[in-house]
């Protein structure tokens, strides 16, 4: 660790949102390197995870939640408590909306939650996809949004064309506490690469399904080996909920799993920077996504009955 110089600022952003909004997005533009999974479909971010990124001036660690949303089951409730608990944990609180769309029921439970969980937090409202929102267009849309957290600052960025990805960083700096790093300057995860195979692994099926199958998929990494000057060999199983399911995700003559894996393959093969053989299989675990112990044993936090998250400080 260097030494920290005067006036350097580091803390907790939580990135809030309902899901779908660009957060993950968001995270790995401004790492400048692919760290989060990332889809056209919601609820492709089903974990907290850092983002560490450092500057001259401080360390900005993005915590990237699962997308706030009325819960289907045990899985989507998982999903909820890891979001409200970076709330509560956070320094400041980023609450990212799609801008090019009306606010709806699900911006506003994710307000009245930073409202609840963080009702002293500095927050910053990001008004993502501008690049989607003619200029005439942005007060009004602003102006609603506000409406949903009237103590936010507003700020119009684009997580895909960069659009005031300078502006947003500097003042969620300017709003950090003062003190020094909590991580390496060279860290820009907390994640390891098997953990963050595996969410690529999901984000090809996610890419390649369509209907509910996708939401339905867990990956577990069964085997991660260093090769040499090879590469690295990767196994790893994908859940399904249900036989019908098992069949579309192996498709005919196994030619989506096929698909799936090139696809998964490449995007870790770009993350890791050398070549990787993938070797996947798949499973049915009968309704996983309402089985505590099985949801436990894919590593999903559940919210346990009475307990408080405390703040970092």
């Amino acid at each position: 660790m260097w030494d920290t110089p005067e006036g350097f600022r580091s803390g907790f952003v939580a990135v809030a949102g309902r899901p779908n909004v660009g957060k993950s997005t968001l995270i790995n533009a401004l790492l400048g390197q692919k760290v989060a999974a990332v889809s056209p479909k919601p609820q492709t971010t089903r974990r907290r995870q850092l983002g560490i990124l450092t500057t001259e001036q401080g360390q900005i660690i993005f915590i990237d939640t699962p997308g706030i949303h009325r819960p289907l089951h045990k899985l989507g409730h998982s999903l909820n408590y890891e979001a409200e608990q970076a709330l509560e944990e956070a320094d400041v609180v980023l609450f990212m909306v799609d801008a090019s769309q009306w606010p709806g029921p699900e911006d506003q439970m994710v307000a009245e939650n930073i409202q609840r969980l963080a009702p002293s937090t500095p927050v910053l409202l990001a008004l993502n996809k501008a690049d989607l929102v003619e200029p005439s267009a942005r007060p009004a849309r602003e102006e609603r949004y506000h409406a949903l957290l009237p103590r936010a600052e507003t700020l119009w960025i684009s997580a895909l064309t960069g659009e005031n990805l300078d502006a947003l960083r500097t003042r969620l700096l300017e709003l950090l506490p003062e003190g020094p790093p909590y991580y390496d300057p060279d860290q820009i995860t907390d994640l390891y690469e098997r953990d963050i195979a595996a969410d690529l692994i999901r984000e090809a099926a996610l890419l390649h399904l369509r209907d509910e199958v996708p939401h339905s998929i867990a990956v577990r990494i069964d085997e991660y080996k260093e090769r040499g000057e090879t590469g690295a060999y990767i196994a790893a199983t994908l859940f399904v909920e249900r036989e019908s399911q098992k069949g579309i995700v192996i498709g005919k003559g196994g030619s989506m799993l096929k698909k799936i894996g090139t696809t998964a393959r490449q995007a870790i093969e770009a993350m890791s920077g050398r070549k990787v053989f993938l070797d996947l299989r798949v499973k049915v675990r009968k309704n996983w996504r309402n089985d505590e112990a099985i949801l436990r044993q894919f590593g999903f936090a559940l919210p346990p009955k009475g307990k408080k998250t405390r703040r970092r400080r």
